[in-house]
Formats: structure tokens, sequence, C-alpha cells
């Protein structure tokens, strides 16, 4: 798989301008730190640095930067030293050409579809051991955000900053109509053409929106009885069973009646939000990290629920794990950083109290301050909840790859309103090409 390495990184720089599916930070770059772990470059005798290579920008940067102070205050032997790195993918970038040159980092995040190109480059540590010497199992961890941990028989990862899909609702507009929560396409189908409004030939408020991405698309395919790969990873899982087609066929019947806004590709995140904000929209596919946000700044009746479900309910995740890298020379201390972030109520909890994010261990799902905080906005309860039914069917090592021509089907058929059929059937034998290779 090692070739494969560097063929990547070109792809990666091409769609290293998208938006991440769930947003690392805010697209600046970061300077990178000399890598590898070096012995307390500040001074301070005795104390081992771990270099902690990160892509949140903005609030959530500053919440990382809060939870890297707290370890530093609490072990007199250890200093962290947090870098921001970019966005995800320029994360991956500078983290595949600092391993190559032998100047990595001794921790680093990696949004979770990524993991897999790492492991199995051999580059990242396998955590059992440390689990286990530890005194911690898999098994503390939330079960649906644990699907890009194990690849080849080993622990790579644990979740950190992660997120899903969910629907996020203006209750108000729909109580004023009537209408229900929708829980089923066909009745999204009937909420979103009631809540158009269109005077002339210009729509003044859309039913549903959600931002260009490739993560709704993948959640529908699931809820219509489809995966993104076949069992043997040698096609797609959603051409010949027809979910594909089905999915594509139902999104474009809606953006015919004005049912759905599907945005431009630049900053279709914050254009839909914006659109959600203002009631231009009265329901919208939008990630779990967006509760925090849309809460403080909506003045009306604000409620999340799942997806709505085809055949079965279905949602993937998004967000990073957080991993070590195997040329760390301070694997010690850098795992207890890991440790300490994961289990300590000081650590993780506090951080996705802060942030918004989900909750990744057993323990922060039972502590009194998860729970105070549930009763208190059950919004964020719903995104929890909702992974009972996450499934991640697009884990590859040729992801990266595929997902750059993933992306030109949808503009096909989302922008250009191509053929359905042609569209997936000329994207069905590029994955094949790629697969293959």
């Amino acid at each position: 798989m090692k070739s494969k390495w560097y063929s990547l990184l070109s792809v990666i720089l091409l769609f290293s301008l998208l938006a991440a599916c769930s947003g690392g930070g805010s697209g600046e770059t970061g300077e990178a730190p000399g890598g590898g772990g070096t012995e307390a470059p500040s001074g301070d005798k005795g104390k081992t640095t771990v270099q902690f290579w990160h892509s949140l920008g903005g609030k959530n940067g500053e919440y990382m930067d809060a939870l890297i102070q707290r370890f530093n205050a609490s072990h007199e032997d250890i200093e962290v030293v947090g870098t921001f790195q970019g966005s995800y993918d320029e994360t991956v970038t500078k983290l595949q050409q600092a391993i190559a040159s032998g100047t990595g980092p001794d921790v680093s995040m990696l949004e979770r579809a990524y993991v897999q190109m790492f492991a199995d480059s051999e580059v990242l540590e396998d955590l059992t051991p440390y689990l286990e010497g530890s005194g911690i199992s898999v098994d503390d961890f939330t079960p649906g955000l644990m699907g890009h941990s194990t690849f080849n028989d080993q622990l790579v990862s644990l979740p950190l900053n992660r997120s899903t899909p969910i629907l996020h609702v203006n209750k108000t507009l729909l109580d004023e109509l009537g209408l229900q929560i929708p829980t089923t396409w066909e009745e999204m189908k009937e909420v979103a053409n009631a809540l158009v409004v269109k005077e002339g030939s210009e729509y003044k408020r859309y039913g549903v929106t959600m931002p260009y991405d490739t993560w709704y698309p993948i959640a529908m395919i699931s809820q219509a009885g489809g995966t993104f790969f076949n069992d043997d990873h040698s096609s797609i899982g959603f051409g010949d069973n027809g979910a594909g087609a089905k999915m594509f066929g139902y999104l474009k019947d809606l953006q015919s009646t004005g049912a759905l806004y599907y945005p431009p590709a630049q900053d279709s995140g914050n254009i839909v939000n914006s659109m959600f904000v203002e009631g231009k929209v009265g329901m919208m596919y939008q990630s779990t990290g967006s509760i925090g946000g849309l809460s403080s700044t909506v003045d009306f009746d604000y409620v999340t629920a799942f997806l709505p479900k085809d055949e079965v309910y279905a949602n993937p995740t998004g967000g990073a794990n957080v991993t070590m890298l195997s040329s760390s020379k301070n694997k010690e201390a850098a795992w207890e950083f890991i440790r300490w972030m994961e289990m300590e109520e000081e650590g993780g909890l506090e951080f996705i109290l802060q942030s918004g994010y989900l909750p990744f261990t057993k323990k922060m799902v039972e502590s009194e301050r998860m729970q105070a905080l549930w009763a208190k906005e059950p919004n964020r309860k719903v995104a929890y909840d909702q992974l009972e039914f996450a499934v991640d069917t697009n884990k590859d090592v040729a992801w990266p790859e595929i997902m750059h021509e993933f992306f030109s089907a949808i503009e096909a058929i989302m922008y250009d309103s191509k053929d359905i059929p042609d569209t997936l059937d000329t994207f069905k034998k590029e994955t094949e090409r790629i697969l293959a290779q």
C-alpha cells in the first residue's frame, strides 16, 4: 500500500481547498514545528516536549488551546506544543510531507476518512498495548464513533472531535403551517414542498437545504439500502441496486419544485446556515457541530431531529480522531497526553462541553455535566442518540481519490442536471479503475 501513499498526495492537493465534511478550521495555514518530539526545547531540564498537530481554528481552536494549557499545568514533566496546521486536508498534506522528511509530530489529529491511508502505510502506532497498560478498554468508547479506529488488526486512532449530520428544523415555521417534523423521505417531500414560498419566478422560501458535500448523499445512499463500496471493495455499492439513482432522483425532484435549495460549492456551509437563520429555508441537513452557533443566533423555536429514513435510518460520522506516529521519540509522554485527553474530565469532557462535538466515551455520556447539558439543550442529545444508526461505508485507502470523482458526479447532477444513470455509470467505471490500481 505504500506505493499508493505518494500518488494520493497529489489528489489531496487538488481538493485541499474544498470544505472538509464537518469543518476543520478557518482554512488558514499553520507553521509546522520541528518534528519527532525533541527534549525540552524551552530549556526546562528534564521536561519532555510532545508536538501535537491539529486542524481546529476559530473558537474550537481556542478550546483546544485551553485543553493543552490545562494538560501542561497538570504535568510537570511534559509540555505539549499544539500547532494549528490548517484544514483537515491541509493537515494531511503537511503530515505526509513531514513523515517523508522525518520531521513529523508525536501526535496528530486526522480526519477519520484519512486514518486508513496512514495505517496502511504503517506510520501510526498501535495503541492497543498503551490502552491495556492504562486499564482502558475499547468498550469504554462510544461504539458509533469507533469505525475508523482499527485497521490491519491494530488500534491506530481514537475519537476526538467527532460529529454527524443531523436535521435542523425551524419548528416555528412548521407549527404555523400545521406541519410535523418529517421522519421519512416521503414525509420530507410533503413538508418541504409545503414550506415553499414562490412569488412569480422567484423563490422567497425553500423547504430544505444541505451544504455541497459528499456527506449527505452518502447518508441517503445508506438510507436507501445501498453502501458506498461493495463488499469486496471492487466497485460501488449503490449502482446495480438502484440506491444511487433513487437518491439523486429524489433530490432532483425536490430541487425542481423549490423544495430543495442546493447551494453553490464555494462557502456552501455558511450560505445554508445563513438562509436557515434568516428563515429563507425551513429545514437543513447540517453537521451537529452547527448546533451551538445556531442556538445562539436564531430567533425562532429551533429543534433537531434524526435524518429522515427511506428503507432504514442511517447516518455517516465525521470529524477527526487522534493518532500517535510510530516515529515519535517520546511515545510514553505522547500516550499520557492522549490518555488524559480521552479519559480525564478536565481533558476531553471539558473540550466536548465547550465545542459541541459528540461525547466519545461512555464515562462522558454518563457524567453529571453532560446529562445537565442535555437537559438544558436537548438538541445535542438528539445528535448523540442518532449514533445508534451510525454507519460508515466509504472506508477505503483510495477514498481521497474517489471522493474527488464523487464530487464531480454530484456537480454534474445537481448543478448541470446531467443524466443520472449515465453520470453514475461513468463514476462507477472510474471508481473501479481506481480500486483496481
